[in-house]
């Protein structure tokens, strides 16, 4: 069955429901066959993916935008989160940073490159997109929120579903965009 919402490395949760939920052994992003077996150019009208792109170098993640951008439907989007790299927190920074935490099992997995607002919105530019910023921190390290829908897709690290962030404050943020195929 062809959907046309899809979410990147799902893990083990679907926050979801009605999405495809995929793994990156059957779509890697960087993967242009994959997605060419899954899906029709000009075909999906979402792509989410949460806490994924800090796992690809810069160019990595500029040639996976450009692999979305092919197959999103014009108006589609990617909903992407990654970790915030102007939050001013030295815990959070220290788990996040390059080299820091993948899984155990699996270490290649472990972060490439930890954003800022700046840097993701200019990677998701270059690759044809227009960028609405939803949740990020300013170079102040001022936590910043835009309205957003979940029906549009859910990202749990959020302001607005992590419980860790419920309150005055922020413990846990993401960056969070909407990249828009226009």
């Amino acid at each position: 069955m062809s959907h046309e919402k899809v979410v990147i490395g799902a893990g083990e949760y679907n926050n979801n429901p009605g999405w495809r939920q995929t793994q990156e052994t059957e779509l890697n992003l960087l993967n242009k066959n994959d997605w060419i077996k899954e899906f029709s150019e000009n075909s999906l009208s979402a792509i989410l993916a949460e806490h994924v792109w800090e796992h690809l170098t810069y160019q990595e993640g500029k040639a996976a935008a450009k692999n979305c951008f092919e197959f999103l439907k014009t108006g589609g989007y990617v909903r992407c989160a990654v970790p915030d790299g102007f939050f001013r927190n030295e815990t959070y920074q220290n788990m996040v940073k390059v080299g820091g935490p993948g899984p155990e099992d699996h270490p290649a997995a472990s972060h490439k490159y930890v954003h800022n607002y700046k840097t993701l919105t200019h990677l998701f530019e270059e690759a044809g997109f227009e960028v609405r910023l939803l949740e990020y921190c300013d170079e102040a390290g001022v936590f910043r929120q835009n309205e957003w829908e979940g029906k549009e897709g859910v990202i749990f690290r959020s302001k607005k579903y992590d419980p860790r962030n419920q309150g005055d404050g922020v413990a846990f943020p993401s960056l969070i965009i909407d990249a828009i195929k226009n």
